[in-house]
């Protein structure tokens, strides 16, 4: 019985290192995401034509729909504005927008 407890105690504890090894190798990627209420650009929906529109460029951009699967990845688009048309049947997207200067903003839009 104790063999026992001290086995769980052990799983237990190398669980609780790892999960804290894998959150400071997270921290340490250095990866700078930003979610913003006011994020430096606009995304204008007309239809299935989605435009973002920026303040200042934009790096690049990627589009994939609620299930996970990715319509779009543009890169070097080094533009105040990108432009693209939604050509499936789906309501709800997610919008990745990487800017020049190294920050990322994610965000939900819908399209009728």
């Amino acid at each position: 019985m104790y063999s026992m407890l001290k086995r769980g105690t052990v799983a237990f504890i190398f669980i609780c290192c790892s999960l804290l090894f894998s959150q400071l190798t997270v921290a340490q990627a250095g990866v700078k995401t930003e979610n913003k209420s006011n994020p430096p650009f606009r995304v204008l929906t007309s239809g299935k034509k989605i435009t973002i529109q920026a303040k200042q460029n934009i790096q690049s951009v990627m589009v994939w729909t609620s299930a996970g699967h990715r319509l779009i990845e543009e890169k070097e688009i080094n533009a105040t504005a990108y432009s693209f048309n939604i050509t499936i049947n789906e309501k709800i997207f997610y919008v990745r927008v990487d800017m020049a200067d190294g920050k990322m903003y994610t965000k939900k839009i819908g399209v009728q």
